[in-house]
């Protein structure tokens, strides 16, 4: 699994020969780590004096935050799999018109998997920026910095998460879901965009 790894030992593994893991596992760890920042600043927050009247929502945060982190962190395995998913269907034999049809069907059914897991990553990460910035403007100013950077973080994690939808798209056939797919993400980073 890719996130036991040390991060000397994962950016190792991205910057290799291998295809995956790619920018759909950094997208995921980009907002893992803006998610855990809004934790940080929401735990620094708390119990400290001048920030009474936010206590409540800072611990609702510090605990939306980790486990958006979490979640996020699974999904840089989630998305190596789907694309070593897809790879598998792309080699299965295509002798017969038989073995055709089901290749097929196999590589379009995994390339609806490789896009979907992004896709979910970019709508869940996207739900986080408004928390980063109130946390950022509510928060412990002496962390300040650290909420810009957690915007900053699930900015990219979401922008890296439609450029995997939208490269993904391609190797999809149904004109519907490519359709409502595309209208998805060009909202999302439409809206990712002006913040």
């Amino acid at each position: 699994m890719l996130i036991e790894k040390t991060v000397k030992d994962f950016v190792n593994e991205v910057a290799s020969n291998s295809p995956a893991p790619g920018g759909g596992s950094v997208a995921a760890l980009s907002s893992s780590l803006g998610a855990s920042l809004i934790s940080m600043l929401a735990n620094l927050t708390i119990g400290k004096e001048g920030y009474e009247e936010v206590q409540d929502e800072m611990k609702k945060i510090a605990d939306l935050a980790k486990k958006s982190a979490n979640k996020f962190l699974a999904v840089i395995d989630e998305d190596t799999k789907a694309f070593d998913a897809y790879m598998q269907a792309i080699r299965m034999p295509k002798d017969t018109d038989e073995q055709k049809v089901v290749r097929i069907e196999a590589m379009h059914t995994a390339a609806k998997g490789a896009t979907n897991v992004p896709l979910q990553l970019a709508r869940d990460a996207f739900t986080l920026i408004d928390v980063a910035e109130y946390a950022t403007k509510k928060g412990n100013k002496n962390a300040e910095s650290d909420g810009k950077v957690a915007v900053q973080m699930l900015k990219s994690g979401i922008l890296g998460a439609i450029y995997n939808v939208q490269i993904n798209l391609g190797m999809i056939k149904d004109a519907n879901y490519i359709s409502k797919v595309e209208e998805e993400i060009k909202a999302i980073e439409a809206q990712t965009l002006k913040i």
